[in-house]
């Protein structure tokens, strides 16, 4: 069970000092949001933000790709220092080579679906990922509401991930907060994406401490 700050609902006027805070609340991934206006109705940061990010925080970086031909682009992130870098399989022609562009580089390689889209499009491609990222949001923009439907999608997703013994991370990204974190962790996700959650509270450490006594995780 991981919590993962999401840096889009950060201030970036003092990017260095919200990323050491999140360290010291326990955080357990920094997820970075990647957005390029075309796949998704906004632009936020490239490769050299993911760079500055690498040298600002020991924690494992999340990199998810909300960008047309993903795959242009891997060889640039993984440089910056990702640990995970997610793709969406709405966006990529030929999914399974991407995965494979990006295990070769030896980062670990997520595949994420927009709410539209029904868990049995992974079919093809679970075994092969290491992390699947189902978005309870539709993807562009922080602060937005969990859609309760995504549930039933968690819950299929988990027993897909069990059928095939796969040892892959179910990240669940949109919405998440202390009041809904709990269900969400029920219905199988273990590694939650939480930005102004997270950097709209006024206690970095008492809201990820109070996210993950919610999910059973107690230091």
């Amino acid at each position: 069970m991981k919590i993962a700050p999401s840096i889009l609902s950060a201030d970036f006027t003092c990017l260095k000092d919200e990323l050491q805070a999140v360290e010291e609340a326990k955080a357990d991934y920094i997820h970075i949001d990647v957005m390029d206006g075309h796949f998704v109705p906004n632009i936020t940061i490239g490769p050299f933000i993911v760079e500055a990010v690498r040298r600002a925080s020991t924690l494992p970086l999340d990199v998810h790709l909300m960008i047309e031909k993903p795959e242009n682009f891997i060889d640039d992130f993984a440089k910056a220092g990702s640990d995970i870098i997610t793709v969406h399989l709405e966006t990529s022609k030929h999914l399974h080579r991407t995965i494979q562009q990006i295990k070769e580089l030896g980062v670990r390689a997520g595949v994420s679906i927009n709410p539209s889209t029904p868990a049995e499009a992974l079919e093809e491609v679970i075994e092969e990922a290491d992390l699947i990222l189902v978005m309870s949001v539709n993807p562009g923009f922080g602060g937005q509401s969990f859609i309760p439907a995504s549930l039933k999608k968690i819950k299929k997703i988990r027993k897909m991930l069990s059928a095939c013994h796969s040892k892959a991370e179910l990240e669940v990204d949109g919405g998440i907060k202390p009041s809904n974190i709990g269900e969400v962790a029920r219905a199988g996700a273990d590694v939650f994406v939480a930005g102004s959650a997270v950097f709209g509270s006024d206690d970095y450490k008492r809201t990820i401490k109070t996210m993950k006594e919610e999910i059973g995780v107690t230091e």
